[in-house]
């Protein structure tokens, strides 16, 4: 592989584009390649890799470069993290950078710190301190650093995962079941599933192990009624749907009619007809008050700093601060303690992030607990243990982390009404 100048020139565009990172990295580059329309399939692949690259690598690249350069960030990324040589970039180098480059590779930063090697910023560091040590918070960045493999869940209402694997492995795509999931597929490169006959037939949706493994813990039983509390584009609402075998209720409640929207299509492709989207204003809508008490289990995946996700969306631990989360961390509570009020006597009611920050999972759960002593909190664990899902944690809270199972990093506390 190597690089024409029109092609290097057209990559470090893109990264001065999306450094600055005034919005989401991934809606940038969309906007960007829409922008530059000409661009072949490779082209656009080998700059969208190399700028998460730069994203998931940033602090490395900066304290060596030390001036930010996106042209020298550009090429640092290609050659220490994308396997390219210099002699593949010779059409673009110009003479200075032959040197730098050379020199680059036995480089040793002079400032080195945690936050560096993990490629965390230092204030998620001294976060994490709070609850790990130095060792686990490194191991941990450094799985945040591997791209994500893309991960199926199986429509059970419509196919059976060996079926659905069987189909998929006769079109060439590699895949294997997941390891945790009973419903889960993962392929092992990322292919276009949009107009594959899985897709859309309702067989298969596009959703983390983990998130699987979130919905699952609701427990959900035929006939039941459920609410998706913060549901999004309803990935966890149609999982728990299809665990109720499409009997009962499951409202999927969001402030956005943009990811209600969304929801749409997918409903219509599952073939479930026992999911009710419900747009809220806020977490004290009248729709809430209407539903108090009457529900059995209440799924409540909180707005949160996102950093579990750093896999798949390395630029979110630059558009976090220590601000937000403070404000997230009000917010979260304010939504589980409006959320509770749904759930009857005997109900469930788990809250769960994809974050990995003790402010945001088990300091929330706490303080509620302590406020609402009608609750009680459950161990994740038996209800693996019902389900016969072979995972484990420490302790009666759920954790998921991707050096530990490969996944994207959830936290849930399943607490059950006793009152």
């Amino acid at each position: 592989m190597s690089f024409t100048p029109a092609q290097f020139n057209t990559l470090v565009e893109a990264l001065t584009i999306v450094l600055p990172l005034n919005s989401p990295a991934d809606v940038q580059l969309k906007r960007f390649f829409k922008e530059h329309a000409k661009l072949g399939v490779r082209d656009r692949a080998i700059i969208a890799e190399t700028v998460y690259a730069v994203l998931r690598h940033r602090r490395a690249i900066e304290a060596i470069t030390t001036d930010g350069v996106p042209r020298k960030m550009a090429l640092l990324a290609l050659t220490r993290y994308q396997g390219m040589s210099s002699r593949e970039l010779t059409n673009v180098l110009k003479k200075a950078e032959v040197t730098w480059l050379a020199d680059s590779k036995s480089f040793v930063p002079k400032k080195t710190s945690l936050g560096i090697e993990a490629e965390l910023p230092d204030w998620v560091v001294a976060h994490l301190k709070i609850s790990m040590s130095d060792k686990d918070i490194l191991a941990l960045g450094r799985s945040m650093m591997n791209p994500a493999p893309l991960d199926l869940r199986v429509n059970t209402a419509k196919a059976k995962r060996d079926a659905v694997m069987k189909l998929l492995q006769r079109d060439g795509i590699v895949c294997v079941a997941t390891p945790w999931s009973p419903i889960g597929i993962r392929l092992q490169t990322k292919v276009a599933l949009a107009k594959h006959p899985a897709f859309l037939e309702g067989f298969i949706e596009v959703q983390d192990e983990g998130s699987q493994l979130l919905g699952m813990l609701m427990e959900p039983k035929r006939g039941e009624m459920v609410v998706d509390f913060c549901a999004g584009a309803g990935g966890k609402s149609l999982l728990l749907a299809a665990m109720m075998g499409s009997t009962g209720r499951v409202y999927a409640m969001d402030v956005s009619e943009k990811r209600l929207t969304n929801l749409g299509p997918r409903l219509k492709r599952s073939g479930l007809s026992n999911v009710m989207p419900q747009k809220i204003d806020s977490e004290n809508d009248t729709k809430i008050k209407r539903l108090a008490g009457k529900i059995d289990r209440v799924l409540v995946d909180a707005p949160c700093t996102g950093l579990g996700t750093l896999r798949r969306n390395p630029d979110l631990k630059y558009r976090q601060s220590e601000q937000a989360l403070a404000e997230l961390n009000v917010k979260q509570a304010s939504i589980l303690q409006s959320a509770s009020r749904l759930v009857k006597p005997g109900g469930r009611l788990v809250y769960a992030t994809c974050s990995f920050l003790t402010e945001e999972n088990e300091m929330i759960a706490e303080a509620f607990l302590a406020k609402n002593p009608q609750f009680k909190l459950v161990d994740a664990n038996k209800i693996f243990e019902r389900l016969k899902v072979p995972i484990k944690n420490q302790g009666t809270y759920f954790r998921l982390t991707p050096q530990q199972h490969a996944t994207d990093g959830f936290f849930a506390a399943v607490m059950e009404r006793t009152k």
